[in-house]
């Protein structure tokens, strides 16, 4: 089976609420939220790739030292496995947009399950929540 590894980003507002993101229809798992992230590129290091990520889809600027690995998911699906380390973000410059998403919220932790996620997703809900 083919190992896919991406990474992710909580960002966390002074509020400490974290972003999530609702994928764009045509999609696969169109309308599911998601934390913001992405595919690393070859010879890109995770921290590397979710700087690059955060500018692509977000229009944000963070730096390696704001990055802070909290826990990561590890799920099957039925065409590849997927290993999603999920970092917390609190300090980046830039006003968060929608550059590649249908829409983007603020919420508190406590209220992540009300937002339908990809099954690889939900298991990183608790640590944040134990975090924040």
């Amino acid at each position: 089976m083919k190992l896919l590894f991406v990474v992710a980003c909580a960002l966390v507002d002074a509020d400490r609420r974290v972003l999530i993101a609702r994928r764009p229809e045509g999609k696969a798992l169109a309308g599911l939220w998601e934390f913001p992230g992405g595919k690393l590129e070859e010879n890109e290091t995770p921290e590397a790739a979710l700087i690059r990520e955060l500018e692509e889809e977000l229009g944000v600027n963070t730096q390696q030292a704001c990055l802070a690995p909290l826990t990561f998911a590890s799920y099957s699906y039925d065409n590849f496995h997927l290993l999603m380390p999920l970092y917390v973000c609190r300090k980046w410059t830039g006003q968060v947009i929608a550059r590649e998403h249908a829409e983007l919220k603020w919420v508190r932790p406590q209220k992540l399950r009300d937002y339908p996620m990809p099954p690889a997703d939900e298991p990183l809900i608790a640590p944040l929540c134990d975090l924040l």
